[in-house]
């Protein structure tokens, strides 16, 4: 049996190790959520599953594919699926989709980022708080809603078939939503600091981009990332907006490649990986900065 011994001129609490262990046996007796568990695992396997079939099946042969289970993995993988995909210009469509996301977020991501500290720097101007009405009126305008003024406008533009006529609605888009993150972001920063740097004989232009852009670069790659992820995926832009083959980005290549060879499911799942690949690179890549941007976003 152990015995404490109370320093000299001490006082033991009698009444607080017996609190302790009823505290850990109150924890311990907790109930767990068996219900959100399954659940979460259930969401797991609707999620994995898809994503395992369209894997193996891109590396079978289309006779291997009829002839076997769908979710067993291939006996003898190959690689001619992705050769046959590649053969059917897809570097060109790839090379498309990466001209529209980066000529549409590069933009969208500096014009919000300067429209966001103009608004919490000088917010109380009449000007800049209709424009910062104007951005989260945007918010709430589909692009189902406006795709035909759109295809109107592209043609009094001129723009009709071109990646030109992508981009540009694709800044516009990509602006309301991010001013909202990233003046959120700057308007947390220390006013302090803008003070001080203000103190020192810095210009606005020189507190953007030497304080402002540092301290809410993970809030820039966040609203990159997602704005990447939103016009790589695009689909209904390029259907309304691009009639030429050499024109298409990767998904409006994709569904004209399902339409063309679509008995041939592996190569089909095989173009559909090559599709998301950049993605889970992108993702791969900037994992780190946007839980950061997202967990400071909360935590704030």
């Amino acid at each position: 049996m152990a015995t404490v011994v109370a320093p000299e001129g001490g006082r033991v609490d009698s009444a607080a190790a017996p609190l302790r262990s009823r505290r850990r046996r109150t924890d311990e007796r907790e109930p767990r959520n068996w219900v959100g568990g399954a659940a979460g695992w259930l969401w797991l396997v609707i999620v994995v599953v898809p994503l395992y079939w369209i894997v193996i099946t891109s590396f079978k042969t289309r006779a291997n594919y009829f002839a076997t289970n769908p979710l067993a993995p291939p006996s003898s993988p190959t690689m001619e699926n992705y050769r046959f995909v590649l053969e059917q210009d897809f570097a060109r469509y790839f090379v498309n989709s990466v001209i529209v996301t980066l000529g549409a977020v590069v933009p969208a991501v500096a014009v919000s980022f300067m429209a966001a500290y103009a608004i919490v720097r000088a917010g109380e101007g009449r000007f800049l708080r209709t424009t910062n009405s104007m951005f989260l009126l945007g918010l709430a305008i589909p692009l189902q809603a406006v795709i035909i003024p759109i295809y109107l406008i592209i043609i009094r533009l001129q723009l009709y078939d071109t990646l030109l006529a992508i981009i540009l609605p694709s800044i516009a888009f990509a602006i309301p939503l991010s001013v909202l993150v990233l003046s959120n972001f700057i308007r947390d920063v220390p006013r302090e600091l803008f003070e001080s740097m203000r103190m020192d004989g810095a210009t606005e232009w020189t507190m953007l981009w030497r304080l402002a852009l540092p301290l809410t670069r993970p809030a820039l790659v966040t609203v990159g990332i997602y704005q990447g992820l939103t016009v790589w995926n695009n689909f209904l832009l390029p259907l309304i907006l691009i009639q030429s083959p050499e024109q298409r980005p990767l998904p409006l290549a994709l569904w004209a490649f399902q339409g063309q060879y679509g008995i041939n499911v592996p190569a089909i799942a095989a173009s559909v990986v090559l599709t998301a690949l950049p993605i889970v690179i992108l993702y791969a890549v900037g994992r780190r900065q946007l839980l950061s941007g997202l967990t400071a976003g909360f935590g704030k």
